[in-house]
């Protein structure tokens, strides 16, 4: 196959230090690269201090704005093989754009993980009561991701779980969906015995409400209880973009400490000796879950926390708890136990060399993408669905984005 032109639409500039939607991201235009692909990223965000420099990686960089034509000649000019939208909502302001001025394009959304389910769940609960999948096909956020789905030729899934929950309780078309897990290979890092390694640790982006309402739970309700048997026990908390709220949590006679940033999560990991995730609502498969296994960290986490992992990999590397009293106790058993910790580290090695299969899952998505180009017309044929919502699409979101852009010019 020729060397691909590929237009990367970022719903922000990668983050790979911040954000595991980072590290997926880069993990793609290395693959890209690898491919000998030419690639431009665009995005409507801004830049900041975390944001990769993708310049040092010869990916050429565009700035675009929402309701602009300007991306529509842009594309007239630069047709692309295939233009990749990250999240769905890339796919709704762009997605018709595309779909126009460059339809020999191969779509393929990066959902990161459903944002629908991590938003049903999260209104859950805050309504305090369970979610159930009917609630999560009645949320308007599901109906649009869906959509955005079936426009797209081929979506990537991250999670094992969101896999079946597509395909099984929505039936959508396994032709449509490729999971793409993390992109792991197999490497050695030097071990940190038990004796050595000291302090729980939390690790997480400030601006991702999972893990924001995690270590709301973990000072409020669930470090009381650890200190209540270990009084000399000490946590770090280490994210990006703490907001004020989680900073001044930091105490230090409590044992709390907030360090914010890291520039290396798996080197603080590595230190620690037990990574706590107690998320009580999100989805995807979660990064610091793999940056704990990759370290040699056990974690105590939730069913929610390691449901992206194949069910029959639940209790590897650790343990999983629903409670504040039952995460409290995993936690201090494992602090507390060499010989559980040990346990539970054997268990994550396992588990990691199980999931370190980069070549094959590389492979395999490569062959995905080389059949859906050869096939394009076939596979857009076989999707009636797609097709009918992409011309719903046409006839209402690009009117609309037309409509705001004739707007925005007359107020100038």
């Amino acid at each position: 196959m020729k060397a691909l032109n590929i237009l990367i639409i970022g719903f922000v500039w990668p983050e790979p230090t911040t954000t595991a939607a980072g590290q997926r991201m880069l993990e793609l235009i290395h693959f890209f690269l690898k491919q000998d692909c030419n690639i431009t990223f665009a995005s409507t965000a801004k830049k900041n201090t975390f944001s990769y420099p993708l310049d040092s990686l010869g990916v050429a960089q565009k700035e675009i704005s929402l309701n602009d034509s300007g991306f529509d000649l842009y594309l007239s000019d630069n047709k692309k093989d295939i233009v990749i939208f990250d999240r769905y909502l890339t796919e709704e302001q762009f997605g018709w754009r595309v779909a126009e001025n460059n339809p020999e394009a191969l779509r393929i959304l990066d959902t990161e993980d459903l944002h629908s389910l991590r938003n049903t769940r999260e209104n859950a609960f805050k309504k305090g009561v369970p979610f159930t999948i009917e609630n999560w096909k009645n949320n308007s956020v599901t109906k649009r991701e869906i959509a955005s789905i079936y426009r797209s030729d081929v979506s990537l899934i991250i999670s094992s779980y969101e896999m079946q929950l597509l395909t099984k309780e929505l039936n959508i078309n396994n032709s449509l969906l490729h999971h793409l897990p993390f992109l792991l290979k197999a490497k050695k890092v030097k071990k940190i015995p038990f004796e050595e390694r000291e302090e729980f640790i939390c690790i997480g982006n400030g601006n991702h409400a999972p893990n924001k309402d995690a270590v709301i739970w973990l000072k409020k309700e669930i470090w009381p209880l650890i200190r209540k048997q270990l009084p000399e026990a000490m946590i770090s908390i280490y994210g990006g973009h703490l907001p004020e709220q989680i900073l001044q949590m930091h105490n230090p006679n409590q044992g709390f400490l907030v360090k914010g940033w890291a520039p290396s999560a798996i080197e603080v990991m590595r230190k620690a000796r037990v990574n706590l995730a107690p998320l009580r609502f999100g989805a995807g498969l979660k990064g610091k879950l793999i940056t704990a296994l990759q370290a040699n960290t056990p974690s105590v986490t939730t069913a929610i926390g390691a449901e992206g992992f194949s069910t029959k990999h639940l209790e590897l590397n650790g343990t999983i708890a629903e409670t504040a009293k039952t995460i409290a106790a995993a936690a201090v058993e494992l602090y507390s136990s060499k010989e559980a910790w040990n346990k539970a580290q054997e268990k994550g090695e396992k588990l990691l060399k199980k999931l370190s299969n980069k070549e094959k899952t590389e492979k395999e998505f490569f062959k995905k993408i080389e059949e859906t180009i050869q096939n394009l017309q076939e596979h857009r044929s076989s999707n009636f669905i797609g097709a009918m919502l992409q011309q719903h699409t046409m006839a209402s979101t690009k009117y609309m984005s037309k409509w705001i852009e004739a707007k925005n010019k007359k107020i100038e």
